[in-house]
């Protein structure tokens, strides 16, 4: 269970940095601090997770959804946007090649960066996680302009 916990946590952590936490406070009418405790690794807060209420307002706001998309991960359940909640405008099929094989080479390159000394640090470790979030949202918005063009 602490994996997950921590998985959870990372993501909590994510979600409110994707919002910013001024505007995570405001929507969710929770202190700087509380937001903290949602997403700490310390000890005294291992079991303290953001209420579903504080998730919903965030990714409703949040460009996108990590905490849910986390939990869908957990369960082997892949997400599918539909029509109104699009990543992005515009594009197509050629930009989107483009843009994943632009993303696959920037994934490599922290890859091969990181590994260079035989060891991933933590700091090296959120460099790759946040190129593979980033590689994930452009397969997104390629499965969803394939779709539209299938239709």
């Amino acid at each position: 269970m602490a994996g997950v916990g921590n998985y959870l946590k990372k993501h909590s952590e994510a979600l409110v940095k994707d919002v910013g936490i001024e505007a995570a406070c405001t929507l969710t009418g929770r202190s700087k601090a509380t937001l903290g405790r949602y997403y700490s690794d310390a000890e005294e807060h291992a079991d303290r997770f953001m209420p579903i209420d504080a998730v919903a307002a965030l990714e409703g706001a949040a460009r996108f959804p990590h905490v849910t998309t986390a939990l869908a991960e957990l369960q082997g359940i892949t997400l599918s946007y539909d029509q109104e909640r699009r990543n992005s405008e515009g594009g197509g099929i050629n930009s989107d090649v483009v843009a994943l094989s632009q993303r696959f080479a920037m994934l490599m390159g922290e890859y091969s960066q990181s590994i260079e000394d035989g060891i991933i640090t933590i700091n090296e470790a959120k460099r790759l996680l946040r190129e593979t979030t980033a590689l994930q949202r452009v397969l997104l918005d390629m499965k969803l302009h394939l779709e539209e063009e299938a239709t």
